[in-house]
């Protein structure tokens, strides 16, 4: 793990950029409120039965114009629902339409056209098919004046679409259109605050006792008397792995190279490798922290410090040994299930742990260093977020992050696809469109290195809670990650890049307290304390050497 924590960390930090609630609809900033355009875009439940029998729910998503679709279940009309004729309802259809709902599919004039020409033939609302596995929203033109559409009009992404296209097939269909309100803050979103701020905690205080630990071990051999080993480093123990400047300011390039990948190459046996390595690291993760919690208890250490040689991984402890068989199956069996309702749980363990072993492994030397680390970081999410609109035609980080959770509501039906595992998630306990919110992997591992930085010096230099540099920081960081959820509530659920909002709280937070204390020159360059060597042994002169009296 030591050896492979640089790549490890680039791969998780890669999918850093977002947090995001339970939808992801295209925003569409070019098509302003006119009069008669000017609705909120809302979520839209069509439920359907079929010979009077409950059949699927799906999700859609409403247009700019037309009357406000209603948002209590009760209140909702079961309508009959129509297969339009002509398809597009481009032009009048064929046959009567007396209060119906038609169905039509998307292209050949513009929605406003089919909603007009659906009301003029008596329908009671219209639902649209799109051509894309995606829901876009339905917006007006500019220069368009008779708006005064008295229907409603709803999207419905292809897929889900086209199930609802083979229903007539087999008898009536009924529809209900209505559109529940969601919590303006969901548990959810709590929990998670929990989860990254108590996941930063463990890791940077496992960090900080390991350094001290082995700050303890060398004063113990100065003590003595004895020669420092060659590979012995200060603060740290030669498992451990320093960033440098050039890994931090390459983080930006490899990083994005894997996205770009991700982006290109998604596809079900792609997504099947990702899982497998995070199966892998996730082992790992699991495997060092149930040791080291293990270890601490007198049952258990002389297991932990009796070794026994292994082919390929060297001299393995007898605990490592008895508890690697129980992280491969609670791995193995989370890639197996990992589609069930409650596999989010094995995924946020595996996950929390191989964050707080990268942590407690990969080390940041200075604030130089940590500051361009989660400098190249929130230029990263920038882009990726909001940039790459120019050069791909849609948010990169947000298609990956449809992609990741595989959110039903993005979708528009119930499917149990997975996603990719590199994030932490919740479910949405209060919501009535379900989905989940989650953070990326990087939002977490990359403020926490330097967090843990900032714990490991306040020990070295002996500094209280307060007089510290660990508690600001981490009180700029929760701050940050809640301003994060505040954004994504005000954007209406749409997923914003975390670090946009942590990265300033943290850095700033850091270096105002430097400068305050006098402390900035060392915190950047030596990202230790000074210290005063008190085991200095001068060697004895020889008696044979001539005494000279000048």
């Amino acid at each position: 793990m030591a050896r492979s924590s640089p790549a490890v960390l680039l791969v998780l930090a890669a999918l850093a950029g977002v947090a995001a609630a339970g939808d992801i609809v295209h925003q569409d900033d070019e098509a302003p409120k006119i009069p008669g355009c000017a609705n909120d875009f809302v979520l839209v439940k069509v439920q359907t039965w079929v010979n009077k029998k409950e059949k699927d729910e799906f999700v859609g998503v409403g247009a700019r114009f037309g009357p406000k679709i209603e948002s209590k279940e009760k209140h909702a009309n079961r309508t009959r629902l129509l297969l339009a004729n002509p398809s597009d309802c481009c032009t009048p259809p064929t046959e009567k339409v007396a209060g119906d709902i038609l169905l039509v599919e998307r292209g050949n004039c513009k929605f406003t056209t089919k909603a007009k020409v659906a009301e003029s033939a008596g329908a009671s609302a219209i639902i649209i098919i799109n051509d894309k596995h995606e829901l876009y929203k339905m917006v007006c033109e500019r220069n368009e004046t008779d708006l005064d559409i008295g229907i409603p009009a709803v999207l419905l992404p292809k897929d889900a679409g086209s199930k609802l296209q083979s229903f007539p097939s087999s008898g009536e269909v009924l529809v209900q259109l209505y559109s529940p309100d969601r919590p303006l803050v969901d548990t959810a979103e709590v929990f998670l605050w929990l989860m990254a701020v108590g996941t930063i905690l463990c890791a940077s205080y496992w960090s900080a006792w390991s350094a001290r630990e082995a700050d303890i071990e060398q004063e113990k051999l100065l003590k003595d008397g004895h020669e420092i080993p060659p590979n012995f480093e200060a603060g740290g123990s030669s498992g451990m792995v320093d960033i440098n400047m050039a890994s931090a300011l390459l983080f930006v390039v490899i990083a994005s190279c894997f996205l770009i990948t991700l982006y290109r190459l998604m596809s079900h046996w792609f997504l099947e490798l990702l899982v497998v390595i995070f199966c892998i690291g996730g082992v790992e993760g699991l495997q060092t922290c149930l040791v080291a919690l293990l270890s601490m208890s007198r049952r258990f250490k002389p297991a932990a410090e009796s070794f026994v040689k292994v082919p390929f991984f060297g001299a393995v402890s007898y605990l490592t040994l008895a508890v690697c068989p129980f992280c491969i199956v609670f791995a193995v069996l989370w890639g197996v299930y990992r589609r069930l309702p409650y596999a989010w749980i094995g995924q946020d363990i595996l996950g929390i742990t191989l964050i707080v072993t990268v942590i407690q492994i990969v080390r940041i030397p200075n604030l130089k260093v940590g500051s361009a680390l989660l400098s190249c970081a929130f230029l990263y999410d920038i882009f990726w977020v909001f940039i790459s609109k120019m050069l791909f035609h849609e948010s990169v980080m947000i298609v990956l992050v449809v992609l990741m959770v595989c959110l039903q509501v993005a979708r528009g039906d119930k499917t149990d696809e997975d996603g990719v595992p590199m994030l932490l998630k919740i479910p949405r306990m209060f919501d009535p469109w379900g989905g989940y919110s989650i953070i990326g992997f990087g939002d977490i591992l990359l403020p926490g290195l330097l967090i843990a930085f900032a714990l490991r010096y306040d020990w070295a230099a002996k500094k209280t809670l307060q007089s510290g540099y660990f508690l600001w920081s981490m009180v700029a960081y929760g701050s940050g990650l809640l301003i994060t959820y505040v954004a994504l509530n005000l954007m209406d659920g749409h997923g914003q890049p975390a670090l946009l909002y942590i990265v300033p709280f943290t850095i700033c937070t850091f270096l105002a307290l430097g400068m305050k204390r006098g402390e900035l020159r060392n915190l950047w360059t030596r990202g230790q304390p000074e210290r005063v060597c008190t085991h200095t042994h001068p060697s004895p002169k020889d008696p044979a050497d001539p005494v000279s009296s000048s």
